[in-house]
């Protein structure tokens, strides 16, 4: 037990110093059920209602979106098949290194109200989890609006006359109404949703493989021809080495939108998740196949599938008319697939939405649960809702009214701008977060229930690539005859908004607080008690459950596949 081994290494009277010092709230207040003969604890706050395959499921749900099924073109346009695919596999790699050490620090404290910011408020310092936590509120609120201003673009791939408005009340009131409703309700809809996301992915990569050998209505077998012909590689900007470095260069910064808060929505769900102490680990090690298998593979098969000089790539639709798969689609002359893929897609923008409004009041919720933001957002609901972040964070919604009007959808764009540098932003927070962590841990004697074979060397390689390309986002700017003061400001804004909610709070409400937590004095008990109880309750259950279904292979058998 951690508690014995800090009693062999301090006094009591150190120990009661340094809980006095923890900036950390207490947790420890909980109530408590019975499941036959066992009792279960849980938080006063959120409960624990996501189940094992809600969580693996919203897990690659997260990262599966218009990126790849849209975004990826542009990608495709600017380096060319090879540096999209070479861009796309070292990303996922740098991700499963953010995946793998978040996993340590949520499968140890996986408490109501977690997430980084709460880490980063515990284990870094005080200012980090502030800075930390807000960035997490504003920038999925905004994503929320511009998901739902997306799911409308995507609805206009089919004719219609109604004003696009329309379609965003209808998104906007069914994505809130999603999130009012207990956590239960909203991981079944992303079970289902991610679900959908998986079958399409899975789908259009079989059929680009059937493409390639010449199987579709055409006949024609592609092969590899489209990275002779315009060529695997393009230039940007400049001609030469130079132009190709920096076409490398733009795709493998711009390859980390399509990733973006995947692994952080994963702890979103820590604090509300059954069995955490599983299932995270769980969750972290099928992220790392799924990402090779749908963001790797999809790469290389849009690809071999579509030329990077097609027109439609360059087209700002927005919709299935801008995708790569379904320009392969159409020139493989299948005509019924366009229309299917834009229904994915479609439900990928809504699903994107929904699991963004959930982080966003889960953010807040985090921060009111560490005294950075006003006590009533911690307030939940009799099944768990915190009821009132909910509502604050549903007041981005609104923002995707700004696009009815082109005046004011510039408007719009300036805050999207906000969030351009808040996935690398969080995903360097998120290494630091490990590394303090596992000082803590080492100063202090705790062992943990889970480590990363590949940690704390991943959150090394994270630390420094993830600066690099962060510091990347708008180098294009730079380059002789494209600098513009909107450009810059598009691609940078977010960065001194970080810096500025970091350097605030330091300056104005955590003067007496540490740069960093000495690793003696990082608090690494506070909840630690009732998580360890919860962890044997719930390990108990399951052998109860193994017990009663005996030797039924078939019943362990589906037990499996569904997770």
């Amino acid at each position: 037990m951690a508690e014995k081994h800090l009693d062999s290494n301090f006094s009591s009277e150190e120990t009661d110093r340094k809980t006095k010092m923890s900036a950390a709230p207490d947790l420890s207040k909980v109530e408590s059920h019975t499941v036959g003969d066992i009792q279960f604890v849980e938080s006063a706050g959120t409960k624990r209602n996501i189940k094992s395959r809600h969580a693996q499921m919203i897990a690659i749900g997260g990262t599966l979106g218009t990126g790849l099924f849209v975004g990826a073109g542009q990608a495709l346009v600017i380096g060319g098949p090879a540096f999209t695919f070479i861009a796309y596999c070292l990303t996922s790699l740098l991700v499963y290194c953010v995946v793998s050490a978040i996993m340590e620090v949520a499968t140890f404290l996986p408490l109501s109200g977690c997430s980084m910011a709460y880490y980063a408020n515990r284990f870094v310092s005080p200012s980090v989890g502030f800075a930390l936590g807000w960035l997490y509120f504003y920038s999925f609120g905004i994503l929320v609006a511009y998901e739902i201003t997306a799911a409308c673009i995507v609805i206009g791939f089919w004719p219609n006359n109604i004003h696009i408005a329309v379609w965003i009340t209808i998104m906007m009131l069914l994505i809130i109404g999603l999130n009012l409703s207990p956590v239960g309700v909203y991981a079944e809809t992303e079970f289902w949703f991610a679900g959908i996301k998986v079958v399409m992915i899975t789908g259009l990569l079989l059929l680009a493989f059937i493409l390639a050998l010449g199987g579709g209505p055409t006949h024609d077998r592609l092969g590899f021809r489209y990275w002779n012909n315009p060529g695997a590689t393009k230039e940007y900007i400049v001609g030469g080495p130079g132009g190709r470095f920096t076409a490398f260069l733009y795709v493998w910064v711009f390859s980390g939108f399509s990733f973006y808060f995947g692994p952080e929505l994963i702890v979103f769900t820590a604090g509300e998740m059954r069995n955490p102490r599983k299932n995270l680990p769980k969750a972290g090690r099928r992220f790392f196949g799924r990402l090779m298998a749908f963001y790797v593979l999809g790469s290389l098969a849009i690809g071999v599938i579509c030329s990077s000089n097609a027109e439609g790539l360059t087209s700002s639709s927005g919709n299935a008319n801008a995708s790569p798969w379904v320009i392969a689609i159409r020139n493989a002359k299948i005509e019924a697939l366009p229309s299917i893929v834009n229904a994915g897609i479609l439900t990928s923008a809504w699903s994107a939405g929904n699991a963004y409004l959930y982080m966003s009041s889960r953010a807040l919720y985090s921060l009111a649960v560490a005294g950075n933001a006003p006590k009533i957002f911690a307030k939940c609901t009799g099944y768990g809702l915190p009821i009132y972040a909910v509502i604050a964070a549903s007041c981005f919604a609104p923002l995707a009214y700004l696009n009815v009007a082109s005046a004011a959808g510039e408007v719009f764009n300036w805050f999207i701008s906000l969030t351009n540098t808040a996935g690398y932003t969080s995903w360097i927070v998120c290494c630091v977060i490990l590394l303090r962590f596992r000082k803590a841990c080492a100063a202090q004697g705790v062992s943990v229930p889970y480590q990363s074979k590949i940690q704390p060397y991943g959150a090394y390689i994270g630390l420094v690539t993830f600066t690099f390309l962060l510091l990347m986002n708008g180098f294009t700017q730079f380059y002789p005859g494209q600098f513009t003061a909107s450009g810059f400001l598009t691609t940078y804004l977010g960065i001194p908004l970080f810096l500025a909610l970091w350097l605030g709070h330091k300056v104005f409400a955590g003067r007496q607080d540490p740069w960093l937590q000495h690793p003696l004095e990082t608090d690494l008990t506070t909840g630690l008690r009732e998580v360890e109880n919860d962890a044997a309750m719930w390990t108990r259950l399951e052998e109860m459950k193994h017990g009663a279904a005996g030797n039924n292979k078939w019943v362990k058998k589906l037990s499996v596949l569904w997770g």
